[in-house]
């Protein structure tokens, strides 16, 4: 299936966005978050948008659908899509565009579906809602994408809703969705960020050959400068709303001109000094745990142990069971076999029947800040009722610690304490959930794909917040990831699982030395690198069927 009523030469250009201007509500009043920002995409062409978390790379992505996010308005400007200016074309006409020839593709993809369907229907509804395919062909489509998207068991998997799959697996989903009417412009807002390495190659491929294929154009907003380097022509670095430098992807990575974009380049290092500790009793222990989800068997015989003071990193593929780890800790999914300690004491499978006490050690960060976070309440709420609930504190006490608290994730208390979630940017939301793990002054925290969502210079502060606080207190950390040079920077101890069991664990020089365990060799080669030409060279390197 092509665009037949849209094939143009691959150089004719697309999208103009001319000297635009973007307000958003702030404290009562407006403040301009995008300044005057000039941009040309052209068919068949992908351009990369780069910057710190609060940047203006997602508001400027949906204004080239001519779509202002809430709280935003376009006060300047054109935005000529295909000949038409969008910020002046009536709403019913951008409604048409939107889903057909102009697609997005958002950062969370648990907040993108509708939680009442199923996969496969909310892929056909897109196809026939714009006259694109029958629901026959939408469904035998929805197969094949599916498939090409290396999602698990293709033909039933989007019979599956929402909640049924993993994080990496909806976000799969949702890309296959975007592209089911080939439109001519899809908008990339942190595709790969819920993807473990080998299932990011994949998804990158196939962006790459439907950007070929189809001569769509693609704008790929990324705090990865390595998955950049894969996908993009041409790189532009944004930073407080405006574009700092801009040039073709090589040269960018190779020579960039500006002390800002070298400061995003040098930050990819983190420097961490993995810790070894005496054969003293763990803080928590797994034992045999074999826990699953309406009698699927997930996980199997799984034992493992975190020292006090140290962070044990949990990375697999999506889907390998990393994350049903964190909820059999937390007692959210009580396991049907095997034992917790905690402090040397047993602990009771289900939440339910520990302690208040017991409940405040042990903490957790999830995956999806969207999802984590009442949108009907404040910062000020989120933060203040762990400190009410566990702690007790009222009044100046739990004011003065919400400030605290604020400032220690690198927040101004006074702009963000009383701002709603729809009024933060992805990263400042992933702090917020870190503030108030926090806030129980716990002894363990389960992190759970915490620097998914963050650009890197964000990511390694929070990073490094989490190790100071670690020197400090004394707290552990379960640190659940698929990014393995997040491990390689912050774990002191590795347990690599697939299917559901532990394949190899250890310290991580042990671990991440050769010679390696086939899967974790199959891990550590699909981390992307600070080269152009490396998924290239990866795709063609590999055996035919795998990854």
């Amino acid at each position: 299936m092509t665009n037949e009523n849209h094939k143009h030469t691959p150089r004719e250009t697309l999208l103009t966005i001319t000297d635009l201007h973007i307000e958003a509500q702030s404290g009562g009043g407006w403040q301009e978050i995008v300044k005057g920002i000039d941009l040309e995409l052209h068919r068949g062409e992908i351009l990369g948008l780069i910057g710190e978390s609060g940047a203006g790379k997602s508001t400027l992505g949906l204004a080239a659908m001519g779509f202002e996010r809430p709280g935003c308005r376009i006060t300047q400007g054109s935005i000529v899509f295909d000949g038409t200016d969008l910020t002046q074309a009536p709403q019913e006409d951008k409604l048409k565009l939107w889903g057909s020839r102009i697609a997005y593709v958002a950062q969370s993809a648990a907040a993108a579906f509708n939680p009442a369907h199923n996969l496969i229907d909310q892929y056909v509804e897109t196809a026939v809602l714009h006259n694109v395919l029958s629901e026959e062909q939408a469904r035998a489509d929805a197969v094949e994408m599916y498939r090409r998207l290396r999602l698990p068991d293709p033909e039933q998997i989007g019979f599956r809703y929402p909640h049924q799959v993993s994080g990496g697996q909806l976000q799969r989903a949702m890309t296959a969705m975007a592209m089911a009417c080939r439109p001519d412009l899809i908008i990339f807002d942190e595709p790969t960020t819920a993807l473990d390495v080998t299932t990011q190659v994949e998804v990158l491929a196939a962006i790459r050959d439907v950007v070929e294929q189809f001569g769509t154009a693609a704008i790929y907003i990324t705090h990865d400068l390595a998955v950049v380097a894969q996908m993009a022509d041409r790189i532009m670095v944004l930073r407080h709303g405006n574009t700092v430098e801009e040039a073709e992807t090589a040269q960018m990575l190779s020579a960039p001109q500006m002390d800002y974009t070298k400061t995003l380049w040098a930050v990819r290092e983190l420097c961490h000094q993995p810790k070894t500790f005496a054969k003293a009793a763990p803080v928590l222990k797994l034992q045999g745990i074999q826990a699953g989800y309406g009698g699927l068997p997930i996980l199997h015989d799984i034992s493992l142990e975190v020292p006090k003071g140290a962070t044990v990193a949990v990375v697999g593929e999506s889907g390998s069971g990393k994350s049903t780890v964190a909820r059999v800790l937390t007692g959210l999914l009580p396991a049907s076999q095997g034992q917790l300690h905690f402090d040397g004491q047993v602990l009771p499978l289900d939440y339910r029947q520990r302690s208040r006490d017991t409940l405040r050690h042990i903490q957790m960060i999830y995956q999806m800040p969207d999802t984590a976070l009442n949108p009907r309440q404040r910062v000020r709420d989120f933060l203040g009722r762990p400190l009410e609930f566990y702690l007790g504190l009222t009044g100046k006490a739990k004011e003065a610690r919400i400030h605290q608290l604020l400032e220690q994730i690198e927040l101004s208390p006074a702009r963000i304490i009383d701002r709603y979630p729809g009024e933060l940017s992805g990263g400042q939301k992933q702090r917020i959930c870190i503030a108030r793990a926090l806030a129980a002054e716990p002894k363990v925290i389960i992190c759970d794909e915490v620097t998914s969502a963050l650009d890197q210079i964000v990511a390694k502060g929070i990073l490094q917040l989490l190790e100071r606080l670690q020197e400090q207190l004394g707290i552990s950390y379960l640190f659940i990831t698929h990014d393995i040079e997040t491990v390689k920077g912050i774990a002191d101890q590795v347990v690599v699982m697939h299917k559901g069991r532990i394949v190899e664990q250890g310290p991580i020089a042990q671990v991440f030395s050769p010679p390696h365990h086939d899967y974790t060799a199959k891990l550590l080669a699909s981390v992307p690198q600070m080269d152009p030409e490396w998924l290239t060279r990866r795709l063609a390197e590999r055996v035919p069927g795998t990854v």
